[in-house]
């Protein structure tokens, strides 16, 4: 597994992912003064000390004190508090007390909801390179670096085993999650990836087995070659993919993925969210079966979990 460098608290920037996320925007909320204007019992002057010490962030890291929302439970304000370190950033969610006095950092969770709610509403799905069935009951999301060996060891482990243990249950996503700072050449591949999906949807695969089984033998320099060479075996337009890949069409594809993975904490590939439950490392097949069939368990005595998938409904009134 690789991950960033230092420890949660110490929040070591060194190996973070690359691009920086932004501090999410602050916006009016009801009962709250809009950004800028002062919060009763709120002051982020005196915050910022307070989780930097908790943290241990040093002057070198940056602090921005998000403005308060209304939080989930009553009596509390929910703030972002961003740190963020050259290219990376990293994101922590406190609950403060109405009179300021008192800090929660945890996750709410409602009993009538699914513990992985906060997670699910994050992860998007929609036009991204996935196996199995639509509509499955069991939901893998992999965040993943082509340059990664954990990656690599855990992408066969679920290529070989994942339909064949669970043909209608499953379904699996891919989201790229490169780590520029220590895997040199994996950006470009994600950005390769997204061209040959963007082209063939069901080439991804290909390229997805290809480029871990060559791994070892990609270097930044021949990456390009070795990709002009695999596309017209596969009957790619080569022409097409090479405008692609040399104009970066699909980067912005990628940094939206990075994007999400970073906004639901994830700081080392491979990292799977089965049914929005994190599960980060290379994780050993019988523990990642046991994994599913608890996911499938809870899904088959909840019908609403899983994947809502491939319906059409007439807009009418009161229909859900």
């Amino acid at each position: 597994m690789i991950r960033f460098a230092g420890t949660a608290a110490l929040l070591v920037f060194g190996a973070a992912a690359c691009g920086q996320a932004p501090a999410r925007p602050a916006t009016p909320a009801a009962g709250l003064p809009a950004p800028g204007q002062t919060v009763p019992g709120f002051d982020k002057a005196k915050l910022e000390p307070y989780v930097r010490h908790l943290l241990l962030w040093g002057p070198q890291i940056n602090v921005a004190v998000a403005d308060p929302v209304p939080a989930p439970m009553p009596g509390y304000r929910e703030v972002h508090v961003t740190g963020s370190f050259q290219q990376a950033s990293l994101d922590e969610v406190f609950y403060v007390s109405l009179d300021g006095r008192k800090i929660i950092r945890g996750t709410v969770y409602d009993i009538d909801k699914s513990p992985f709610a906060g997670e699910l509403a994050k992860l998007k799905t929609d036009l991204q390179p996935s196996f199995g069935t639509p509509g499955a009951k069991v939901v893998i999301v992999a965040f993943s670096d082509f340059q990664c060996g954990y990656c690599r060891e855990e992408a066969k482990t679920l290529r070989a085993n994942l339909l064949q243990a669970y043909p209608k249950d499953v379904r699996l996503y891919f989201k790229d999650f490169p780590i520029e700072q220590i895997h040199p050449w994996a950006k470009q591949a994600s950005i390769a990836g997204r061209c040959v999906f963007r082209q063939n949807p069901a080439a991804f695969w290909d390229f997805h087995d290809w480029i871990f089984d060559k791994q070892a033998e990609i270097t930044p320099q021949n990456l390009k070659a070795k990709l002009t060479e695999w596309i017209p075996t596969k009957g790619l337009d080569s022409m097409q993919f090479s405008r692609c890949f040399e104009n970066r069409s699909t980067e912005a594809e990628v940094n939206r993925s990075i994007a999400e993975a970073r906004a639901l904490k994830v700081n080392s590939t491979p990292t799977l969210f089965v049914n929005g439950r994190m599960v980060p490392g290379s994780v050993p097949w019988p523990q990642m079966k046991a994994i599913i069939d608890w996911e499938l368990d809870y899904a088959n005595k909840h019908p609403d979990s899983g994947e809502k998938c491939c319906e059409l409904t007439l807009p009418i009134p009161g229909k859900k």
